[in-house]
């Protein structure tokens, strides 16, 4: 279960925090903070994916630099406004389409470009405005999606686990095209239970007005770690008749747990590129293997 770090990951995973280190001192502290990420490598389970390391991640940020917890607020709150000044414009362009469905998801797994934390000052606003001109013509998994909506039709519980602030308004757009299609199914929106790069929190999904219940993992991790749910998200991961998954950090985390998940992407990395034969930015819709 999970998608362990392998030597590209935990290169790229060391590469991507000693340029941040670089950013906020001088090499002499940069090195000495990577010597301690690369003993948090060292000695992490091997079976472990890259989000486990986050919260020992920020601690180190921490230590070392005495950053905010809240890295990427400015980012976080820019992204909601985005979505928000755009969310009656999308919900209309869902609304339109020839099956909402698919044109909600097409529009939710865009918004998961707004990934501060694995693409950095590669996130450009004006992309996803011209992006979003063309999210209709995104092409999915024909059979995935047939599936996913067979499911929702005999299902009455879905769980929806989401993953950047910003992103979570496209989610909502998306849940509610759900909503009308499947009334008869129980909604669920599963947030981060901590301050956790840029991903969403409650706060985030009160900010877009999420107008389904909304709980929270249990815990600070980008991912969906099984083990270290909180009671409430494990409740919900049991009862579940459908788990919908939103971006890479719960991919790597849940991947291969048996459960009936889908999952919904932008492939944003070389690993993922490699694992699933897609260029970088292909979105991706697929079902958790049997």
């Amino acid at each position: 279960m999970s998608i362990p770090m392998d030597s590209g990951c935990m290169v790229c995973y060391l590469d991507r925090f000693t340029k941040m280190a670089r950013s906020l001192g001088d090499e002499e502290t940069a090195t000495a903070f990577a010597r301690e990420l690369m003993d948090l490598m060292v000695t992490m389970d091997p079976a472990a994916s890259s989000p486990t390391l986050g919260p020992e991640t920020l601690a180190l940020l921490q230590k070392y630099y005495h950053v905010d917890q809240d890295l990427y607020r400015a980012e976080k709150e820019r992204s909601n406004r985005f979505v928000l000044d755009r969310l009656d414009a999308i919900r209309t362009r869902v609304d339109r389409a020839a099956d909402p469905v698919l044109a909600g998801l097409q529009c939710a797994i865009l918004g998961n470009y707004l990934d501060f934390s694995a693409l950095g000052d590669q996130v450009k606003f004006e992309a996803l405005e011209q992006m979003l001109d063309k999210a209709m013509e995104m092409d999915l998994d024909a059979q995935a999606l047939a599936d996913f909506k067979a499911d929702l039709a005999r299902g009455r519980k879905l769980l929806y686990l989401t993953d950047n602030a910003g992103e979570i308004g496209f989610d909502r757009v998306f849940c509610e095209a759900l909503h009308r299609e499947f009334p008869h199914v129980e909604i669920t929106v599963c947030v981060r239970g901590g301050i956790c790069q840029n991903d969403a929190t409650r706060e985030d999904a009160a900010i877009v007005g999420m107008p389904f219940p909304v709980i929270d993992n249990g815990n600070d991790i980008a991912g969906t770690e099984l083990p270290r749910l909180g009671s409430e998200a494990r409740q919900a991961m049991e009862e579940a008749d459908v788990i919908l998954s939103k971006g890479m950090g719960n991919v790597e985390t849940l991947y291969g747990c048996g459960k009936n998940v889908y999952y919904a992407f932008l492939v944003k990395c070389a690993r993922f590129g490699r694992r699933f034969q897609k260029p970088l930015m292909t979105p991706m819709f697929l079902r958790e293997p049997k």
